[in-house]
């Protein structure tokens, strides 16, 4: 499923806003480069992101990550490729709360809601959450997901290069690089 210039645009209007008001200046070039990843699924403010990519070179990258209410990134992991580890990132959370979800025992009575028909493409639950300040580095080649609470959140991610064309989520529906047409 498609993404259309106009839901684009309220997307990137409203994680700037998000920005904003978390006290994070970006510039208006930044602001006019939100890049918004519906994953194809056909409703992004239940599985979606939006993001803000300040570097990315073949030694590391810096993005801003930013989840509307209950927005859900799907589960992944960053592969190894040509003899290098998959990338390596850190989130630390710089407004709201997150709930991040990554390989190992599974924590009891999460909090995180699994989106609805989706259900099935989430299979790991060690939950970390994320308030502002804290910090969780992921290691190489390990399966996550995250989802925002109930008022959204800011991530900081900083990592080894961004190669997000070749990540591999558990929900084969998923369309990592975003396709937007023109309204009609």
């Amino acid at each position: 499923m498609t993404l259309t210039r106009s839901e684009v645009r309220q997307a990137q209007a409203r994680a700037a806003a998000m920005i904003a008001t978390a006290g994070i200046v970006l510039s208006e070039e930044e602001q006019g480069h939100i890049e918004v990843a519906g994953f194809g699924l056909g409703n992004l403010n239940v599985q979606g992101l939006q993001l803000i990519t300040y570097v990315n070179t073949d030694r590391y990258c810096a993005k801003e990550l930013v989840l509307f209410p209950r927005q859900t990134c799907p589960q992944h992991l960053h592969p190894s490729l040509d003899g290098m580890p998959g990338k390596m990132e850190t989130f630390r959370c710089r407004w709201g709360r997150v709930l991040l979800y990554v390989e190992g025992e599974p924590t009891p009575n999460g909090q995180a809601i699994l989106p609805a028909g989706s259900e099935s493409s989430y299979t790991v639950f060690h939950e970390i959450i994320l308030s502002p300040g804290e910090q969780y580095t992921i290691p190489p080649s390990t399966y996550h997901w995250f989802q925002s609470g109930a008022e959204g959140a800011i991530i900081s991610e900083f990592s080894s290069t961004s190669r997000d064309e070749l990540d591999i989520f558990t929900d084969p529906s998923v369309e990592r690089m975003p396709v937007v047409v023109e309204d009609e």
